[in-house]
């Protein structure tokens, strides 16, 4: 069975039977009817994924490979912060009249910042880094720029990267490591989504540094479930699981910036049914 299955319903049944509820708090977060969205919450959730055993996408469910890789790809490879540079709707409540979501997520990651080598942004700064000094201990993402937070439409939630490089002993090839830091996530809507475009990101990167994607840690400080999705995620995790798909990235891009969503497979994909209509907080 898939072991990204086995740490979700592990890591939802602690939260729902062992986390806190903000009920009465002052939250920020509404329903579309304008109702507090209260949630049951745990501080500092980690989860471990070797990719080299398996790809870590959810079977009790079928996680949208495809549409979680655009957007990972319109942050990390466009660049952008306009929902018109995406392919779907997903941002469409945080953007305004002009499609913009402020100086968010990919705008950070194009700002170019002067290092001794010249001036890079922060992708390109980590590639040039896996290539010409893999073992450096400070290959590094961030996108929660203090100055610029006001002019963000959203707050980052998954605000961080960090890659670590190992060499197994009799091995050559190189392997790549990341650690994904989240401030908050909601568990039902955006757990397993993280964590694909996450995976696919290490596997994009691995391939065009000639490296073995390896492991994925993920940190989550406020890991959440919402009033309204509990009933929603006590079915979830009682359903059927599967074996974990197999990944395929189509091997003859070797250049970041040439991929596209539908260079990213997966294989033999067998998933519970979809879960309609979840209601989102804002």
């Amino acid at each position: 069975m898939s072991y990204a299955d086995t740490l979700f319903v592990a890591m939802c049944r602690d939260i729902l039977d062992g986390g806190i509820s903000t009920e009465g708090e002052k939250v920020r977060p509404k329903w579309e009817d304008g109702t507090s969205a209260y949630t049951i919450k745990k501080f500092g959730v980690t989860s471990r994924y070797d990719l080299t055993k398996e790809f870590p996408a959810l079977t009790l469910r079928r996680t949208a490979i495809k549409s979680c890789t655009d957007e990972m790809l319109w942050i990390w490879q466009k660049k952008s912060n306009n929902i018109h540079d995406l392919n779907s709707s997903i941002w469409d409540e945080w953007a305004d009249e002009s499609g913009s979501i402020g100086k968010a997520y990919g705008y950070q990651m194009g700002v170019k910042h002067q290092y001794k080598e010249g001036m890079m942004d922060q992708v390109d700064r980590v590639i040039f880094d896996l290539k010409h000094n893999p073992f450096s201990r400070r290959i590094m993402t961030n996108l929660y720029v203090h100055e610029d937070l006001h002019e963000m439409n959203l707050y980052p939630c998954a605000y961080s990267m960090t890659f670590n490089v190992t060499q197994k002993k009799g091995q050559k090839k190189l392997v790549l490591n990341a650690v994904l830091n989240q401030r908050s996530q909601d568990i039902l809507t955006a757990n397993n989504w993280n964590v694909c475009q996450y995976a696919v990101l290490l596997h994009m990167l691995a391939q065009v540094c000639g490296m073995q994607a390896g492991e994925l840690l993920h940190v989550i400080a406020d890991a959440h479930i919402y009033d309204r999705h509990i009933p929603l995620v006590k079915e979830l995790i009682e359903r059927e699981q599967h074996p974990a798909p197999t990944f395929w990235l189509n091997p003859d891009i070797k250049d970041f910036y040439q991929f596209t969503a539908d260079d990213v497979r997966l294989v033999d994909y067998v998933t519970g049914p979809k879960i309609r209509d979840i209601p989102v907080a804002v």
